[in-house]
């Protein structure tokens, strides 16, 4: 005699290890079958038993799968897709509290009611529905679990301060969707779970949160169906979700079934809100924890005897209402609405003429609308299912074709793989009706292939949009305690672990400007770890570097190639500046020391390189009194000075001292006090940097370019700088210092009283022109007198006859001097004027000559004449040119022999109103000379003086 079977309800809250023990229970079978609300969960279970038992003897049967081996024995399904009348040993309905569901409870309460096991009955879920199966299952036992762990509320979280493995939920694609970008820019990535996804899509991305690669997970309620994930934390993104029907707040024990993944098996697990969620208010969080909730008082319901006689009478016994008050009538669910759309329709109406044709149709409207476009859509396309079985008895292989290679596409976004996805579902879900298709095994496969095609696809878009793989790669080797692998190739570029990290430059690791937020500091973190050896490595490679390979810039960097490894700074004096290294804390203090030391030694070297004259004198310990503060003055300024700012200390210096300071280079200009050796490009530019650093300078002006005589006036320029860049401001541009002297010594010849105009030499020497020659001297103290005057052309060309005045042809053509002004160089400049004066009578045209005064007007230049200004501040800018006055006719008419043209009678040099004449050489001395002590030709005033002699 046959026992009867035993009815039992396993209720209790999340992790108490129902499932576990459900499925400890069937395998005590020869067989047995159990149920689950989503054929992801029933997907995991049949991994688990396949695993035990192997694959021959467990199938898997979804509404778009089927797996059913030839000795079966035992049978994994979602709860639509339960085979009726099968007679196993063992049976068992997972999350039996959905029959209280308004979309699909009717079908779980028909299990509760309907379906049995030969010998053991389990219905699993929690402790609300007790009351109900106690009041429609006759003999049922209970079995309550405590959960294993304990679950707490942690309030409300930031998703940039959310712990790690971690879910958060949305109600949404578009939620989810969002907080997983969000994720993925804050944490490195996230895994995505929605109901919606292919068990496959589902499954990979799984992986990738189970396996470590990324920590956090967002998800749909789909995860609060008994998936069994290892998650401690359970964050709810919004606490309301659309039904089907309208938006609604969940409730206490809908909230609780999706908390409750939160901790497996011992370990505690939490839940809270995150972004815009409320907090949960004290009552429904001490629910969740402690797991009391509002009992179900109704299930829903929809009567399992109907009648196929006609449609009219399908649908009625579809809407039979239970007598007992436990069961309310499920509302119109999308199967019935469908029916009644297609009855509607005469062409099918007038096909559904039998109990046959109408068993026919309600499998047809079965088809679960997985692409949810819309209901008309939907029922038209269930019509031509309806049409093609009702007519040719399967649907057509063409048909089938085109409808797949349409859906057969890898390409596009997540959104358009997603719709492929729901389409093929459906013809996924034709091919595993019995009957409906010709080569039902092929159609099988070739739908299965699609799908796994289109959900490896999704997942690899879901995996390039929601996970950083470099970052979530980097993040796991961390937190494991791993050692990273690094490589920095010859370009600087970083890869840890073959992910390209960011650029080293030089000892500061620069993380791939992509990465924004907390994943670029996680990046640097990790990377910065495993740059450690690297940074050893390259120290000693730079230690041992030479020093042609570091140099300086204008602003105080110091640079390795073509990177910054430092920067000066300003020291004890100017000659000793300080070092600081650009090194990166994770480097070390033994790196960034050796760094400094390497910097140290190339700025201690290139100083005394390019400053050796200058050190020289700082340690010349012969240098006693006057001499040796003189030399301090010159080290002080860096080897270059006004005179007018020692003027006093210059006369003060005796002969020997002078000699002994000459000794070391340094010159006694009339204008400065130098040391040529130091006016070089390369000391120019390492004294402008020094001077800068020591002058607390906020932008560090740059050195003139090298190889001009003179350069533009720098406007706003710190005061000194014209010094210390070797030139002397004078007027719009600058001259250099020692071809300023040379010019002092030309001008010392000049009758600075009378007036003088300007030589062919000192255009030549200072590369000007004649307008910006005049400028010049005005900035040095002169005036300059502009004029116009006849231009007086050479004679006509003769071999006995040379021309009149010298002066006249070496005047700077214009030409000329729009050349000079262009900075050619004194040389150039000197040979084109001598090639000028050479050619000018061969430019003229043949016959020239013979024209008559009448028949040309004449011709006007235009010359300045200039005169010591007798301006004392102006840094005594042509004082000694009064002191070789009265030296004698020999000194007096040196370089002033040539006939000065264009000087009528009375009037001033060049002058208009008479023809030139060569007047010779004035004195205008107001007593006779005298004799007096020779003047030293260093004094400042010795020009001035020797002007001022020449009277005579």
């Amino acid at each position: 005699m046959m026992r009867a079977s035993r009815v039992v309800a396993v209720l209790g809250p999340t992790n108490t290890g129902k499932t576990h023990y459900a499925i400890e229970r069937m395998l005590g079978y020869r067989a047995g079958v159990m149920g689950f609300p989503l054929r992801l969960l029933a997907r995991e279970v049949y991994d688990k038993i396949v695993a035990i038992k192997g694959p021959s003897v467990v199938a898997l049967v979804t509404g778009e799968e089927r797996i059913v081996p030839p000795r079966t024995q035992y049978w994994i399904c979602t709860v639509e897709s339960m085979p009726e009348g099968m007679g196993t040993d063992f049976l068992a309905i997972d999350e039996i509290q959905l029959c209280a569901d308004p979309e699909r409870g009717h079908v779980f309460t028909d299990r509760l009611l309907r379906a049995r096991g030969t010998h053991e009955t389990l219905f699993l879920g929690a402790d609300t529905i007790r009351g109900a199966i106690a009041d429609l299952v006759p003999g049922v036992e209970f079995m309550h679990r405590e959960r294993m762990s304990d679950l707490v509320y942690a309030g409300s979280k930031k998703i940039s301060r959310m712990p790690p493995r971690s879910a958060i939920v949305g109600f949404s694609v578009d939620n989810v969707y969002a907080i997983a970008e969000l994720i993925r820019r804050q944490k490195g990535g996230a895994a995505v779970v929605m109901g919606a996804l292919s068990p496959r899509t589902r499954n990979a991305q799984v992986a990738l949160y189970q396996n470590g690669e990324v920590d956090y997970l967002v998800a749909t309620d789909a995860i609060g169906m008994g998936l069994n994930l290892d998650i401690d934390h359970v964050a709810f993104s919004s606490t309301a979700k659309f039904d089907g029907r309208r938006m609604r707040d969940l409730a206490p024990n809908e909230l609780a079934q999706i908390a409750g993944r939160a901790g497996r098996g011992m370990s505690h697990g939490s839940f809270g809100v995150t972004g815009d969620a409320r907090p949960l208010d004290e009552g429904t969080a001490t629910a969740i924890m402690e797991h009391h909730f509002t009992p179900l008082k109704k299930l829903n319901w929809r009567s399992a005897d109907l009648k196929f006689g006609t449609v009219e009478a399908l649908i009625r016994s579809l809407e039979t209402n239970s007598d007992h008050e436990r069961l309310l009538k499920a509302r119109e669910a999308d199967d019935l609405r469908v029916l009644k759309t297609l009855s509607a329709d005469a062409t099918v109406a007038a096909r559904v003429t039998d109990a046959k044709t109408v068993r026919l149709l309600w499998d047809v409207c079965r088809i679960p609308d997985f692409r949810g476009i819309s209901h008309g859509e939907h029922a038209s396309l269930l019509t031509v299912i309806f049409d093609y079985l009702h007519q040719g008895g399967s649907i057509p292989d063409d048909f089938m074709a085109r409808q797949i290679k349409r859906i057969d596409r890898t390409d596009g976004n997540i959104d358009a793989l997603s719709k492929r996805l729901a389409f093929i579902r459906t013809w996924t879900y034709v091919a595993q009706r019995k009957g409906w298709l010709r080569d039902e095994n092929n159609w099988r496969s070739e739908t299965r292939a699609v799908e796994d095609r289109l959900s490896d696809a999704l997942h690899e878009r879901l995996t390039q949009r929601f996970v950083d793989r470099r970052t979530s790669v980097l993040l796991r080797r961390l937190k494991q305690k791993e050692a990273l692998l690094a490589e920095v190739n010859d370009k600087g570029e970083v890869t840890v672990e073959g992910e390209f990290v960011g650029q080293l430059e030089g000892f500061r690791f620069s993380p791939d400007k992509s990465a924004q937020g907390a994943e670029a500091k996680a990046l640097k973190s990790a990377s910065l770890q495993a740059l450690a050896p690297h940074f050893h490595l390259r120290a000693d490679r730079f230690y041992n570097a030479p020093d042609t390979e570091i140099d300086f810039t204008d602003q105080g960097g110091l640079m390795w190639g073509e990177y910054a490894v430092g920067k000066l700074t300003a020291g004890a004096d100017a000659l000793n500046p300080r070092v600081e290294v650009f090194v990166d804390d994770a480097a070390g203090v033994d790196v960034a020391q050796k760094v400094e030391r390497r910097l140290q030694h190339f700025i201690t070297r290139k100083i005394a390189t390019l400053f050796e004259p200058l050190q020289n004198l700082q340690k010349d310990e012969e240098l006693t009194g006057l001499a040796r503060g003189f030399a301090f003055r010159m080290v002080e300024d860096l080897g270059v000075m006004p005179r007018a700012k020692v003027a006093q200390d210059v006369k003060d210096l005796d002969q020997d001292a002078r000699a002994a300071l000459r000794k070391h280079g340094i010159r006694f200009g009339q204008f400065t006090i130098f040391m040529p050796l130091l006016l070089k490009p390369a000391p120019t530019r390492l004294r402008l940097l020094l001077w800068s650093l020591a002058n607390d300078l906020q932008d560090f002006p740059e050195a003139p370019p090298p190889g001009l005589v003179t350069v533009p006036t720098m406007k706003d320029a710190p005061r000194g700088y014209d010094t210390m860049s070797g030139y002397r401001a004078a007027g719009e541009r600058m001259i250099r210092i020692d071809m300023l002297e040379r010019l002092a010594d030309m001008l010392r010849n000049e009758d600075s009283r009378g007036g003088f105009e300007a030589k062919a030499d000192m255009l030549s020497i200072t590369g000007m022109t004649l307008e910006q020659f005049a400028d010049l001297m005005q900035g040095l103290g002169y005036r300059a007198e502009k004029g116009e005057r006849e231009k007086v052309k050479q004679a006509a060309a003769s071999p006995t006859v040379e021309p009149t005045s010298d002066e006249t042809a070496l005047e700077p053509t214009p030409a000329e001097s729009a050349s000079a002004a262009e900075g050619a160089s004194p040389k150039e400049e000197a040979s084109a004027i001598e090639e000028s004066v050479a050619t000018v009578d061969d430019a003229a045209p043949e016959g020239e000559a013979e024209a008559t005064p009448e028949a040309t007007e004449p011709e006007t230049e235009v010359f300045f004449t200039f005169t010591w200004g007798g301006n004392r501040n102006r840094q005594n800018a042509g004082r000694g040119q009064r002191r070789n006055e009265g030296e004698g006719d020999a000194r007096q008419n040196r370089g002033r022999g040539k006939p000065r043209g264009g000087k009528p009678q009375g009037g001033k040099p060049g002058k208009k109103g008479g023809p030139r004449q060569n007047q010779g050489a004035k004195s205008f001395s107001a007593r006779p000379p005298k004799k007096e002590k020779q003047i030293d030709p260093d004094n400042p005033f010795a020009a001035a003086l020797m002007g001022l002699k020449q009277g005579d």
